[in-house]
């Protein structure tokens, strides 16, 4: 397989981190360190890997990280006392509670219950307010934000394009939307949303100069469905059945890899592209809800 056409996720998240770090020891020169918690309710695996991954990347860069591990059983009032909590203590600069929470917890009601000022998630409707707004202040969401930043870093031209993305949820689609068609340098996009009710999706996804997918089906994207030379990014990931596998499954994108990446100008890999940088993104977050709490801005 030819990587020369990748766009290596990886690599770009860690030249992120090195910035990431670099602010940190600005911050600790100041007695300030950084401060993380994560609220993870019930025992998905998902979530755990998740989370695990995110406690060691804090680890790493040398963000305080805590834990809170709730029962699936604990009730929304409990769960949302706990925030409260989490919201006073002066030590935590970002609060993050862990999707998906039980059938039984309002998830909308949870997450507008964090500090706008402590949600590094980007997930409190003040802070989606000031996405769809262009307002910098606000924190944007981890995943839509580490796609930006892969085609910025990149250097896939986005003023002008035609950017197609398939999903409308509001981790990723409509987030994505709002950050692309700002009057900015790096989007004045035009935009097309596609979901399941969307007419003639292969056919609005070949006018794309951009492709991002992320509507959560195993290889939607196939081949007749990208221009060549289109930039494509892949944000799924899903679960397949694998016999051949030790653990009876694998992971795969929302695109068919071998079928397009012969085709695409750029493509991120999967795993390997979108990943890693919502995670370089989420300490980036927290980091700088932490210079802003404490009124030590970045290095110029």
């Amino acid at each position: 397989m030819t990587v020369s056409n990748l766009i290596d996720g990886r690599a770009i998240a860690e030249d992120i981190h090195r910035e990431t770090v670099e602010r940190i020891a600005r911050l600790r020169e100041k007695g300030v360190q950084p401060g993380l918690a994560f609220v993870r309710v019930g025992e998905d695996p998902a979530s755990k890997v998740y989370v695990g991954m995110k406690e060691r990347m804090c680890a790493r860069l040398g963000i305080r990280s805590e834990l809170h591990l709730l029962p699936e059983q604990t009730s929304q009032t409990e769960l949302l006392a706990l925030l409260d909590r989490l919201n006073a203590d002066p030590r935590l600069h970002g609060v993050l509670v862990q999707a998906p929470l039980p059938r039984h917890i309002d998830s909308a009601t949870v997450f507008a219950a964090v500090l706008p000022s402590k949600d590094v998630d980007g997930f409190h409707p003040t802070n989606v307010g000031k996405l769809m707004l262009g307002d910098p202040s606000g924190f944007a969401p981890c995943t839509p934000a580490g796609v930006h930043e892969l085609l910025i870093r990149s250097q896939t031209p986005i003023q002008g394009a035609e950017v197609v993305i398939l999903g409308r949820g509001n981790i990723v689609g409509k987030p994505m939307l709002s950050i692309l068609i700002q009057k900015s340098r790096t989007a004045n996009a035009t935009v097309t949303l596609c979901h399941s009710l969307s007419r003639d999706i292969p056919g609005r996804c070949r006018q794309a100069d951009i492709l991002i997918a992320a509507i959560g089906v195993p290889e939607f994207v196939k081949a007749l469905m990208v221009k060549p030379g289109a930039v494509v990014i892949d944000v799924g990931v899903n679960r397949v059945e694998d016999p051949s596998a030790k653990s009876g499954y694998r992971l795969v994108g929302d695109v068919d890899f071998a079928a397009v990446q012969p085709l695409a100008g750029r493509i991120t890999p999967n795993p390997g592209g979108v990943g890693p940088m919502t995670i370089a993104m989420l300490m980036r977050n927290t980091v700088r809800a932490a210079e802003v709490a404490t009124g030590i801005p970045p290095a110029v």
